[in-house]
């Protein structure tokens, strides 16, 4: 589990469509082989560390729900929560649900927007962010400038990919809804005092 607040910038050194090398320093604190750490919010297990890099075996799930990784790409890192963590984002998963592209504007067009909640939470290349717009498929997000400085925001171009991880809450009360008998009567809101 992470909380959207992008620890450093990482770069991508090499990836071979299975191998994935990310050079970074701050991450590598206190990490240890079997760790998780989120690359644009894509959540990967250490396989192995060097004084400045970690290794990530990329499933083929990964690479067809993500926008990928590229060989020369910043990407935004965050270690996964431990007990003694802040929670300063909301929570997320590292799970992508999504991909977006950027409009320009700190605004991005999905496919599929049903997850999304004007003043909600969302996250963007693994940033906790709010929804400042929704219009169809269409969300905007609030930015402030530090976290414009210290994420890879900053780098993105008209219709650059990004990925997107919709808030957890709305996805588990979709099912637990699609699971329930919603057969709602006057008799029973009478019976449960809603009338």
């Amino acid at each position: 589990m992470f909380t959207g607040i992008i620890e450093e910038i990482g770069l991508i050194k090499s990836f071979d469509g299975k191998k994935l090398v990310v050079e970074c320093s701050k991450v590598l604190e206190n990490t240890k082989i079997g760790d998780s750490i989120a690359i644009d919010g894509c959540c990967q297990t250490v396989v192995s560390m060097t004084e400045n890099t970690f290794q990530a075996n990329v499933s083929s799930e990964t690479l067809k729900i993500t926008k990928g990784f590229r060989q020369g790409e910043k990407v935004n890192l965050e270690r996964a929560l431990t007990p003694s963590s802040r929670m300063g984002g909301h929570i997320v998963q590292g799970h992508v649900d999504s991909i977006g592209i950027y409009l320009g504007n700190m605004e991005f067009e999905v496919k599929d927007s049903r997850y999304i909640v004007y003043k909600g939470s969302i996250t963007v290349n693994g940033i906790s962010l709010t929804v400042s717009k929704l219009d169809g498929n269409i969300f905007g997000v609030a930015v402030i400038p530090h976290t414009l400085e210290f994420t890879n925001l900053k780098n993105l171009r008209i219709g650059d990919k990004v990925n997107i991880e919709t808030d957890i809450l709305g996805r588990y009360v979709e099912k637990f809804l699609s699971t329930q008998n919603n057969n709602i009567t006057e008799d029973f809101l009478k019976e449960n005092g809603f009338i």
